[in-house]
């Protein structure tokens, strides 16, 4: 699986959950709450100050990993 920032959060969390340190690491700390799971990878890394071409590349190098 590869994720993009265009993908919604809560889609790539109902797809592993096991991503969710990255987000809570950038300071997302309400995961379960419908504002930030409707958001995309882009308007979280924009609301939170983080590079989401870096956070996507990371996610996806530790998803390849632990594949």
């Amino acid at each position: 699986m590869q994720i993009t920032k265009e993908m919604k959060i809560g889609e790539i969390l109902d797809i592993t959950t096991e991503v969710a340190p990255f987000f809570i690491e950038m300071g997302m700390h309400c995961l379960g709450c419908p504002s930030a799971r409707s958001e995309s990878v882009e308007q979280a890394c924009m609301a939170h100050g983080v590079d989401a071409d870096e956070l996507v590349e990371k996610i996806n190098a530790f998803l390849a990993e632990n594949a």
